[in-house]
């Protein structure tokens, strides 16, 4: 098991799916985690169940996420570990689509990590050290059709990963992205079962999975929190899939 006993991290969308599979797993490894979301409710629950702390954050909205890793500093004392995970998608043919539909997709998937690298990187450093990591996606590798926009995003953050990796190495900071593939969360159940064409494009993925199951959120966090901890301390700049052996490259 790693070791993160003493680190400070902080988790987006960290109240449900992925998100509460990665809380649980820092915590249970010893770190103290922050949990910024928009679901209180839930989000508070979880905190206080793994004696960490919650913060309010809107990821489409750059003043909230910078007073939200402020608001982290302030309460764990500084921060250690960056998990960015917040994510949300419009599943649809892109030449159809209506333009407005894809701020919001870009906003928490992209442009919310950019200012969120962008307000704690400073506090990593300040720290002599860090793991910073991007949960993107398998659709950024061999693309997903109906989620064009949503795996440009994700493609951008593999992208931001390898640049940062290499301009925070001499800062001690690491950088990676871990991209799930499809994964056992209610998000993607209600994406994929509000038509019988998604259920389909559900069944036909699980079929082409070596593996031939979804993967689980815990399984997607045990990678998250190997690269969070000093036993990928040589690791940085990459993107590692946990897809069941879906994609391989």
């Amino acid at each position: 098991m790693t070791t993160l006993a003493g680190r400070l991290a902080l988790v987006t969308g960290g109240s449900r799916g992925i998100g509460a599979a990665i809380v649980r797993r820092l915590a249970l490894d010893g770190a103290r985690v922050a949990i910024l979301d928009l679901l209180e409710e839930s989000g508070q629950a979880l905190a206080a169940a793994v004696q960490g702390v919650f913060v309010r954050c809107d990821m489409a909205r750059p003043e909230s996420v910078r007073g939200a890793v402020r608001s982290v500093e302030q309460a764990l004392g500084g921060l250690d570990v960056v998990v960015s995970n917040a994510g949300i998608d419009i599943v649809g043919p892109f030449a159809a689509s209506d333009p407005v539909t894809w701020e919001p997709v870009l906003d928490v998937n992209l442009r919310g990590p950019l200012h969120l690298c962008h307000a704690a990187l400073p506090l990593l450093v300040r720290r002599g050290g860090g793991r910073v990591i991007l949960v993107s996606s398998d659709a950024a590798r061999v693309g997903s059709s109906g989620e064009a926009v949503y795996a440009a995003c994700k493609a951008g953050l593999i992208a931001l990963a390898k640049t940062l990796a290499r301009e925070h190495a001499r800062d001690g900071v690491t950088v990676n992205a871990v991209c799930p593939g499809p994964t056992d969360t209610a998000l993607l159940h209600g994406l994929m079962a509000a038509s019988e064409q998604g259920k389909r494009i559900l069944d036909a993925v699980v079929r082409q999975i070596p593996l031939r199951r979804l993967a689980r959120p815990e399984e997607v966090a045990n990678a998250v929190a190997f690269l969070a901890g000093d036993d990928s301390a040589y690791i940085t700049g990459q993107t590692l899939s946990v897809s069941g052996g879906l994609t391989m490259a």
